[in-house]
């Protein structure tokens, strides 16, 4: 039996990505004013936001829609050719449409824009076509031209299909920013997910409760010993009544040495402790808890009720790490 020949695709797979990233960088340079625009009739529509197209650009649509949904913004997927039979009945007076056609002058879109225009919709188009029907009757366009489809025969659509998807993310990634959507509203709208079940967990499930304890006068041998036993980076200096008067951390601990130099281990807990430490209370989510170490560029923070200084646990970033894996 004859050998078959070998085919080698690596330089062709990397000749597509080439000539996709190309038109990406290309359009991406000439994205201006019209992206303010859309996100902003998205942001204050009246109604929901329709995406409609058909064919590639319809499956383009769905996955736009999906995306829009998922992150707060009240979005459908509408088969322009299944409007035509019935399905229009679910675009409503104040909606957005968001239309994707790469030419234009897909008959299946042209023949519902009267309608939506008597329902008084705004209208994105999402085309390659600036001088297209679609284009002409849309309140504002998004160029999806692309130079070079990544196709040998320059026929399927592939990196206009990928700019028409990319642009459909830039929408959705500025309305997450407009709207000041949040980790835990991710997890809200994705409950059944392993993203959304571990951002929805409260502090309380995860903080520790055996903590590393000193007293205000303990020496900074067994403040040293205390910090390393209990392995939490951490340790809370209390009163006697177990108030919280402050805190030891690793960077406490070097900051004494470098003070103190030889006499460090003459001090005591309240000549190297923090009074100022960060806290949070345990039935907030820890998306609350990560935002707030990060901001503050910290490692720990002290778990207790508003208004109380007596400590319930320690929440400690390695904990949050374990947790997301």
């Amino acid at each position: 039996m004859e050998n078959e020949q070998k085919h080698d695709f690596i330089t062709q797979a990397k000749e597509v990505f080439a000539t996709e990233i190309a038109e990406l960088q290309r359009v991406a340079k000439d994205i201006g004013n019209e992206i303010n625009i859309a996100v902003e009739l998205i942001y204050k529509a009246a109604g929901k936001v329709v995406i409609t197209g058909i064919g590639k650009a319809g499956i383009v649509g769905h996955k736009i829609a999906s995306s829009l949904a998922s992150t707060g913004t009240n979005a459908i997927f509408l088969n322009a050719a299944e409007a035509q039979h019935g399905d229009l009945g679910m675009v409503e007076k104040g909606d957005v449409v968001i239309a994707i056609s790469n030419s234009g002058t897909t008959q299946e879109i042209l023949n519902i824009l009267p309608v939506l225009k008597r329902l008084q919709c705004s209208l994105i188009a999402i085309t390659g076509n600036l001088e297209s029907p679609l284009a002409h009757q849309a309140n504002v366009v998004l160029d999806a031209h692309v130079a070079r489809e990544a196709c040998p025969l320059g026929l399927a659509p592939t990196s206009s299909t990928t700019v028409e998807l990319v642009l459909g993310d830039v929408l959705t990634v500025c309305l997450i920013n407009r709207r000041n959507f949040r980790a835990e509203n991710f997890a809200l709208y994705h409950p059944g997910g392993a993203l959304g079940r571990k951002l929805l967990t409260q502090v309380s499930s995860i903080m520790k409760t055996q903590l590393p304890v000193v007293q205000q006068d303990t020496t900074f041998q067994n403040i040293i010993y205390e910090v390393s036993s209990k392995r939490m980076g951490i340790t809370l200096v209390q009163y006697q009544n177990e108030e919280i008067m402050g805190v030891i951390t690793d960077g406490d601990i070097r900051r004494a040495i470098g003070k103190y130099g030889k006499d460090v281990m003459q001090i005591v807990a309240t000549d190297c402790m923090s009074i100022h430490y960060k806290s949070i209370e345990p039935q907030e989510m820890i998306s609350d808890a990560l935002e707030l170490m990060e901001e503050h560029k910290i490692m720990n923070l002290v778990v207790q009720q508003a208004n109380s200084r007596k400590a319930l646990g320690i929440l400690s970033m390695h904990d949050i790490i374990e947790m997301r894996k």
